[in-house]
């Protein structure tokens, strides 16, 4: 696949390339001086990244950017500062500088929108419009030099922008993993001039030279509480409508715009897009990777499309930062996959989200927790009521066992606003107190696990008065309340120190193994804490030093697991997926509801990491109980339900799909998705969500119905052509329906509704 838009050269035109097997970019620098990436392509787009993925992948965990060192080669642009500076970090592997390319073959009709764009007060927009392309600041960065060098897997190259009438100095950050075609980036300012600057918006990534709008379509994700990750799609065309440019001498001011706002970055949309090209099949994939605000611009200019990624701004979400003298900020990074169609630009992102993430012996293991909370204890958590839960779970097959909100609440009018010292409830837990159901936990063979909201503070909790005034949020000088609760600040010392010693006493002195961390309120657009001049500017620093203290946590704990919760999958953003094990996907408490969300939670999460739940109850029948039991095994079993309730065939069928879940976790840990049907709909009768393991020596398939026809064939495209045998995983009886292999597809009977099947497929050939 390539992305191009060629300029004229001009007599200081400066080319290169950058990039490996899997990805290439061209940039070049016009007479005006402003760098612009003019290509992004796969080498090879015949090889899908489902299956490429899997060769000469990243070492999970990698680091990225800056951070991790390596021998630097420099090209000169005109600053030789930079050079002294990349060769005083670097370490000892060398990298040759990439070749040149050749000269462009025809002129654009305008030039390429430049590598970077922001803007800063009293340095707006170069034209009037609300995207955040087209600014003055942009217009005028140079180009002074670059450098690449590759290290762990990765491929780097910073670019050195300056302004010359600010003294702004821009490095942009792009990375990518060796054998991927994904490209992520960020930005680094520096404030090398004489006066204060004021950023209002920069951009953590653009790439221009996008298919013209006429042939795309855009995709987006609704993500709301209780109905998570509902992907739909239009025309471009829609939106950026054709307004004859060339009549008007100008683009059309049009542009798609998604945001995110406040503390639930994910409340409204996922920080996620993608175009497809209709009738070519490729497809371009992004992600920003916020845990704050964000806002991403897909638009038109010079008659193709572009995609602008960035994080917080001014105009959107109350956020600037003023940059003195020697000052830096480095923004969010932004990312973009390409692929062969949708399900292989998911493909590579999956991929890539291992290859980012912090490094942990969970993602390989995969064991299956049990939770008292979704529909069944619902936050009321007592010794009588979860000694005999505890004991059917392990007998299900659960290895972890997690007690939900209300192990802390001794009152009897209720805990909401009273949180903050997470101190066991006597009253709860009477005759060996929480401990004594701890152990208990443990005696059946599980690791115990605690909920927990630890960044609020009830406004009737005694840690409200205990700490600083400015360890809390805060806009005009008075503390911020909502729904009865008050925000830390994470960057406060007394509150980081408060929960330090929260999560030591519980996890190392009580034992736990299993933290579910919660956030139920929302704070929009943030605060102003001392030193802050924008609350967007606050929230941000806030949510970076949240994942700060994670890291800390886990270091101090490497066992630990740490489920990232916010009433479900308000806070599913890159960022924090990056730091914790696991990911609510949503608090949807009906199984009829849940197939779509779990079915489309892969294009958020990789499979190991999304917590799906599964909630059986003695009172369903057997096709709902195995209903509800298949629709989490392609994701994170999350067993809940009053099992000790039932009886034993209905136990039963929890054990095996349990046992079913072990069989093929190995394989989930390093399955991409695919979607046979195209990704699901929110009120669609079928819905199927496929996994594929490197080489595709296997795949599953899980397939709900819901209503309509008992029959569907389902194509699998990577499979077609190919002797395959197939296998019903679950349900067990042989009455819930049967599926057939034609050669290039599966033909599924699912007698009745509510129906589910998990299919695996091995091919012979």
């Amino acid at each position: 696949m390539t992305v191009t838009s060629d300029t004229a050269p001009g007599a200081s035109e400066r080319q290169f390339t950058w990039g490996h097997g899997a990805l290439d970019a061209g940039f070049t620098t016009g007479p005006d001086g402003v760098l612009r990436m003019v290509r992004l392509a796969r080498p090879h787009p015949r090889v899908s990244s489902g299956a490429g993925a899997f060769t000469g992948a990243p070492t999970t965990g990698s680091k990225t950017g800056s951070e991790a060192g390596s021998k630097a080669t420099w090209t000169t642009g005109s600053g030789a500062e930079a050079a002294s500076e990349a060769a005083a970090e670097s370490d000892p592997a060398p990298k040759a500088l990439l070749p040149l390319t050749p000269a462009p073959q025809a002129p654009a009709p305008q030039a390429p929108l430049p590598l970077l764009e922001l803007t800063a007060l009293g340095h707006g927009s170069g034209w009037s419009g609300p995207r955040f392309t087209g600014t003055a600041l942009g217009a005028r960065l140079r180009y002074r030099g670059h450098i690449t060098r590759e290290h762990e897997d990765w491929t780097y190259l910073t670019a050195e922008l300056h302004d010359p009438a600010t003294g702004l100095t821009a490095f942009v950050e792009l990375s990518s993993p060796t054998g991927l075609p994904v490209l992520r980036s960020r930005v680094r300012l520096r404030n090398e001039g004489d006066e204060p600057l004021v950023v209002q918006s920069v951009s953590s990534l653009l790439v221009g030279a996008l298919p013209s709008p006429d042939a795309l379509d855009v995709h987006r994700a609704r993500n709301d509480w209780l109905a998570e990750c509902r992907w739909y799609a239009e025309p471009l065309r829609v939106t950026v409508a054709d307004i004859h440019a060339a009549a008007h001498q100008h683009d059309s001011r049009a542009a798609v715009t998604l945001a995110g706002h406040g503390s639930w970055p994910t409340d409204g949309h996922l920080p996620m897009g993608a175009v497809t090209e209709r009738g070519g099949g490729r497809a371009w994939l992004w992600q920003v990777e916020s845990p704050a605000g964000w806002r991403w611009d897909l638009g038109e200019r010079a008659g193709s499309a572009y995609v602008a990624l960035n994080g917080p701004t001014d105009a959107e979400h109350q956020w600037r930062v003023r940059l003195t003298p020697g000052d830096e900020f480095t923004t969010v990074p932004g990312v973009l996959a390409l692929g062969s169609g949708l399900d292989d630009a998911f493909a590579a992102l999956t991929s890539y989200r291992r290859a980012v993430r912090r490094p942990h012996p969970d993602h390989r293991a995969l064991p299956v927790v049990f939770n008292d909370y979704m529909n069944t204890l619902m936050g009321d958590p007592t010794t009588e009521k979860l000694l005999p839960l505890i004991d059917a779970a392990a007998a299900a097959g659960a290895e972890y066992f997690c007690i939900d909100s209300g192990w802390y609440d001794d009152s009897t009018t209720g805990w909401w606003d009273s949180v903050g010292e997470w101190l066991p409830s006597p009253r709860r837990f009477p005759d060996g107190g929480l401990q004594a159901v701890l152990d208990r936990i443990r005696e059946r063979g599980m690791v115990p696990g605690l909920w927990l909201e630890p960044e609020v503070v009830g406004v009737r909790s005694p840690v409200a008065d205990a700490l600083p005034p400015d360890a809390f949020f805060q806009r005009d000088g008075l503390r911020i309340t909502e729904q009865g609760r008050h925000q830390l600040d994470l960057r406060h010392p007394a509150a980081r120190a408060h929960l330090d010693k929260t999560v030591d006493r519980i996890v190392g002195d009580w034992g736990v193994g299993y933290l579910k961390l919660d956030y139920n309120i929302v704070v929009d657009p943030g605060t102003c804490a001392p030193g802050d001049i924008a609350p967007g500017a606050g929230l941000l620093g806030h949510t970076q030093a949240y994942l700060d203290w994670l890291s800390e946590v886990l270091d101090r704990h490497p066992g630990l697991l740490i489920e990232n919760c916010a009433s479900g999958g308000m806070r599913m953003d890159g960022a924090t997926l990056a730091v914790t094990q696991l990911q609510s996907t949503s608090d949807q408490q009906d199984p009829l509801r849940f197939p779509p969300i779990a079915a489309a939670a892969p294009t958020a999460v990789p499979p190991e990491q999304g917590a799906v739940w599964a909630y059986p109850q003695p009172g369903f029948d057997d096709d709902l109980i195995t209903f509800t039991l298949g629709g989490a095994l392609l994701g994170r079993i999350h067993l809940s339900g009053h099992l000790s309730r039932m009886t034993e065939r209905q136990l039963a069928l929890v054990r095996n799909a349990v046992a079913v879940y072990k069989t093929l976790r190995a394989d989930l840990a390093q399955a991409v998705p695919f979607w046979p049907l195209g990704l699901p709909g929110w009120t669609d009768d079928w819905l199927a969500l496929g996994m594929r393991v490197p080489g595709d020596r296997a795949s599953y398939v899980s397939i709900w119905r819901r209503g309509g026809d008992g029959e569907l064939r389902l194509p699998v495209r990577h499979l077609a052509g190919r002797e395959v045998r197939t296998e019903v995983l679950h349900p067990s009886s042989p009455l819930a329906g049967s599926a057939r292999w034609d050669g290039g597809g599966l033909r599924v009977s699912l007698p009745r509704t509510p129906g589910v099947l998990l299919i695996r497929l091995t091919s012979e050939t």
